[in-house]
């Protein structure tokens, strides 16, 4: 086990509370391999009735993955540090979406990339005005992983395909107007929803109703028809295209938002939320991003993302290829082919 993270039993709930502040509580190895053991014993309990995830303090429940540990595993260690954690860290997404018993998931701030991946799979997902949800990965040369080709390709009309290109973030009236959240709660009634619910798992539905409130209005709704509009097309060159010829501010902003992310991530997202959206399971498709997510990283824009904005922070990554026309679908291809029979990824 790891101090990274909090794990307690409360009667008949078990307690999971990522325990990282510092680092808005990315997921590490270690916090993904003790969620996993926890959730494993408590599947087989038949004293566990239901799991709260939530996070210990600080101003986000989960800003994503280790993306410092993947960078330096592409760059020393040809990607099998990372090839090992996103095998971990799918396995405990998959547990999730496969869990036999309610999970409760508080998305109470910063929830992000691997944030995502430990919430959306809950049957309970809580947002609050705190929440900021975002799948960012483009900005990093990197694929929507933990599971983003299966959720983002099955919200409404073309939301999902405009969130994982732009990284757009929402609030959590946007989260629950749109499904990513199932309920809307003032933050300063979690407390008291968590406090319930270990008094009473089986009622989660009604105690989260009770203290459920209306949300405000839902920024994104104001524009879903622009989005639906201009980001239906099937490729990205054509996406920019209408967003070039749209000539309102919107398309504008958004526009500008994508010259600033790596033209491979963004083809290799449209095709993962392709192929995402016709998986048959959530673990066909965790599978798929398997594949593409080990690849990716060894990418030279992966490293140059992570550069560029987390490390050195100059904000300024050189894409490699530098525009969506050098991006050739024979390299879109080559990230999604299935690996050898031997190496291919598998669920618990």
């Amino acid at each position: 086990m790891t101090d990274e993270v909090h794990i307690h039993v409360h009667g008949p709930v078990g307690h999971i509370s990522l325990n990282r502040p510092k680092a808005i509580h990315s997921l590490t190895l270690p916090m993904c391999e003790a969620m996993t053991q926890a959730l494993l014993a408590w599947r087989d309990d038949d004293a566990i009735q239901a799991v709260i995830v939530d996070h210990a303090e600080g101003r986000g429940f989960c800003a994503g993955g280790d993306v410092t540990l993947l960078r330096r595993s592409a760059l020393e260690d040809g990607g099998a540090s990372a090839a090992h954690f996103f095998d971990v860290e799918y396995k405990l997404n998959t547990l999730m979406f496969t869990y036999p018993k309610p999970i409760v998931a508080f998305m109470d701030g910063i929830t992000m990339g691997g944030g995502v991946g430990i919430s959306q799979p809950a049957r309970y997902r809580v947002a609050t005005e705190n929440t900021r949800f975002a799948m960012p990965e483009t900005g990093i040369g990197l694929i929507c992983d933990v599971g983003g080709g299966w959720y983002l390709s099955r919200l409404p009309g073309q939301t999902g395909k405009f969130l994982g290109l732009t990284g757009a973030r929402l609030d959590g009236a946007e989260c629950r107007a749109v499904g990513l959240a199932s309920h809307y709660l003032p933050a300063e009634t979690l407390a008291e929803a968590k406090a319930r619910i270990i008094a009473d798992p089986a009622a989660i539905a009604q105690i989260l109703a009770d203290l459920s409130i209306e949300p405000p209005a839902a920024r994104i709704l104001a524009n879903r028809d622009a989005i639906d509009t201009l980001f239906a097309p099937a490729t990205y060159e054509a996406i920019l295209a209408a967003l070039q010829a749209d000539g309102g501010d919107w398309a504008a902003k958004e526009l500008a938002t994508l010259a600033t992310k790596s033209p491979y991530a963004c083809k290799l997202v449209l095709r993962q939320l392709e192929l995402g959206g016709a998986a048959q399971t959530f673990a066909d498709n965790m599978a798929i991003e398997y594949r593409a997510s080990g690849r990716a990283v060894l990418l030279p824009d992966f490293a140059e993302g992570v550069r560029a904005l987390l490390v050195d922070k100059t904000n300024d990554p050189q894409w490699q290829p530098a525009t969506p026309e050098d991006v050739s679908t024979a390299m879109v291809d080559a990230v999604f082919a299935p690996l050898p029979a031997n190496q291919e990824w598998k669920p618990l």
